[in-house]
């Protein structure tokens, strides 16, 4: 494992935490300062992998790494914020309420599909908590677009502001697997949306397969216009 984490240390880049907010009962929020952020090529969506079990007992090479979504980037800074929500009570979230201003980290970008298209002229965005970060990422790029939203959580008071305190999302009470109220709800928001429609989903993995079947096979979008990221899947208690 020592010769595991001195690989991971060579070909990760270098951070430091900077700082450490908890934002509601269950999510942090948290600043990493690193010089390799100022060349960064970023895209709203994009991930970094973050080595949360380096220099940890780990004896597991899955536990080593997870990924969290890049909620907002500061290059006269140097700095990344991420949003951790710690819910799910697993490796990530005991790092996260372990981890200290100071604490040396090590990352590497991610670059996904689930990231800003500008293609469309209105957006419809899906997600629950697990995704709420990254869906201000990906709406903050959408300048001049319609943005219609439906954001969810059994708990009202976990569903964050983004980082400059606005609210520019709806926010609802629904369970995690709510699937015919969410369908309700697209169905009463998509009249609203005009010229060229895209949607984004993202969340638990039993809806995001719901809703992109009902977009594909029920009102025949184009696959392209659909764009879908499972980020918790229950029956594995995550993703990863």
């Amino acid at each position: 494992m020592a010769l595991l984490e001195s690989i991971m240390k060579k070909i990760m880049d270098k951070g430091q935490i900077t700082s450490k907010i908890r934002l509601t009962d269950s999510v942090y929020k948290i600043n990493i300062t690193s010089d390799a952020v100022k060349a960064m090529d970023f895209i709203p969506g994009y991930f970094i992998r973050l080595g949360i079990g380096i220099g940890t007992n780990t004896n597991s090479k899955k536990d080593m790494v997870r990924s969290y979504s890049i909620w907002d980037i500061n290059k006269d800074t140097n700095t990344i914020s991420l949003a951790i929500a710690t819910d799910s009570n697993g490796i990530g979230a005991q790092w996260v309420k372990d981890c200290n201003v100071g604490d040396t980290v090590y990352y590497k970008t991610k670059k996904g599909a689930f990231t800003l298209d500008t293609s469309a002229d209105s957006y419809l965005m899906i997600g629950d908590l697990s995704a709420l970060s990254h869906l201000y990422s990906i709406n903050k790029g959408l300048k001049n677009k319609q943005v219609e939203s439906i954001i969810y959580n059994n708990t009202l008071t976990d569903l964050f502001e983004d980082v400059d305190d606005s609210k520019p999302f709806n926010f609802y009470k629904l369970e995690e697997n709510a699937i015919d109220s969410i369908l309700l709800k697209v169905k009463e928001q998509l009249p609203n949306l005009k010229g060229k429609k895209m949607v984004y989903i993202a969340g638990d993995s039993r809806v995001c397969i719901a809703l992109n079947h009902y977009f594909r096979k029920e009102l025949h979008w184009d696959s392209k216009l659909i764009k879908t990221k499972p980020f918790w899947n229950p029956e594995k208690k995550g993703l990863e």
